[in-house]
């Protein structure tokens, strides 16, 4: 059996970080938008909205809670995304590629 050699070039392995963040990214956001769903319901079937009520559902304060972390989640990704598209001048190449 021939054993191949791999060499991965560090823009080869920057572009693949880069996608699994995109992956990443994109299965959060997913979640984001069944968090508001669920919340949505949750408001309607307590009929209640305002976060600051007392009545308001303890299951959609922590669905709150979840979805905001993942906002948070999302943009620090979305930053580190942009980070790879810097070079070690700070100056941009291949930012089409790596953010596409």
């Amino acid at each position: 059996m021939k054993h191949h050699r791999h060499f991965a070039t560090a823009g080869n392995v920057k572009l693949r970080e880069a996608s699994k963040i995109r992956i990443l990214i994109t299965d959060l956001d997913r979640r984001v938008r069944i968090l508001d769903r669920d919340i949505t319901t949750e408001e309607e079937f307590a009929g209640v909205f305002d976060h600051f009520d007392p009545a308001y559902p303890i299951l959609a304060r922590t669905l709150v809670a979840r979805r905001d972390n993942l906002k948070d989640t999302i943009a620090a990704l979305e930053k580190r995304l942009v980070s790879f598209a810097l070079g070690p001048e700070g100056v941009a190449f291949e930012y089409d590629v790596i953010c596409a």
